[in-house]
């Protein structure tokens, strides 16, 4: 019977709630693993879980040819990581950083003789090392960086490789946190509008979730709208038609008490397209807007 495979051993720089996930699942997988946090004591369940500490971010670099960092922005990494000896090490940013700031650190990696991939983390601290959780991670940058430890990234979580642009995954993320944030605004003003009637939240809460899923598929249609360059073929829904049913959301929250400030930014996107003589468009339009 065939020896298993050594497990490729790791350097964790950040322990907070999402570097300190990280670590644990590949603990938990049977990586060496050596852990640097700026404050010492939250190194300490892992020394007791089998980690080897480091006393400073250099040891914990000069211990591992595969080095991630997970801290809390991208001036931290830099500080962090100021002087420190890079060369022949492979950088894995897990940082939530700018696409801007990834691709600085990028530049400043190899600069350092340093591989470097960059991350975008989309999962929340409970998802990490869950198989069938749902969450994966965005890397950009070094391609022979991602294949070389693509094993050993996918063990937190699965690994999406979005180009060698470094700042391609971190744009990846904000866009979709972005849409997401868009999401809950309208969530939160739809249960505004019902929350003192009669009406039980968790009932509404089903419908609420069909129809966004029902909704969802508008993604891939302007996609291929932006890709044609046509905006009108085949709309169904024009934003001269959907401009004709603001009054009645805006007239419905002042029946409610409801603020209509989380709807009143995207109406004024839409009037002003309208305004522009582009009514029998769909709202693919708003894009070229918000871009000027």
């Amino acid at each position: 019977m065939p020896a298993p495979t050594p497990k490729t051993p790791l350097a964790v720089l950040g322990l907070g709630a999402m570097g300190g996930a990280l670590a644990r699942a590949w603990l938990a997988a049977g990586h060496p693993l050596t852990v640097w946090n700026r404050t010492p004591s939250r190194a300490e369940p892992f020394a007791a879980a089998g980690a080897t500490v480091a006393a400073s971010a250099a040891e914990a670099v000069a211990a591992a040819e595969l080095v991630v960092v997970c801290l809390l922005d991208h001036a931290s990494v830099e500080e962090a990581l100021a002087g420190v000896d890079l060369a022949g090490r492979d950088l894995v940013d897990l940082t939530t950083t700018t696409p801007a700031e990834a691709r600085a650190g990028a530049a400043r990696a190899a600069e350092r003789g340093a591989r470097f991939l960059a991350g975008g983390v989309m999962a929340i601290p409970p998802m990490i090392g869950v198989p069938g959780a749902g969450g994966y991670v965005f890397y950009s940058g070094s391609r022979d960086v991602f294949d070389a430890h693509g094993d050993t990234l996918a063990v937190p979580a699965a690994g999406r490789y979005t180009g060698a642009d470094a700042g391609f995954a971190a744009l990846h993320d904000v866009a979709l946190l972005s849409a997401m944030t868009g999401m809950f605004a309208g969530i939160t003003h739809a249960f505004a509008l019902v929350r003192e009637e009669a009406i039980e939240p968790t009932a509404f809460a089903p419908l609420l979730a069909e129809w966004l899923t029902a909704m969802a598929p508008t993604a891939h249609r302007t996609a291929a709208q932006l890709v044609a360059g046509d905006y009108v073929s085949g709309v169904a829904s024009t934003l001269t038609m959907q401009l004709a049913g603001a009054p009645t959301l805006l007239r419905t929250a002042a029946e409610q008490g409801v603020s209509p400030e989380l709807l009143l930014p995207y109406l004024a996107l839409m009037e002003r397209r309208v305004a522009g003589g582009h009514g029998n468009e769909s709202g693919t339009g708003l894009i070229d807007l918000l871009r000027g």
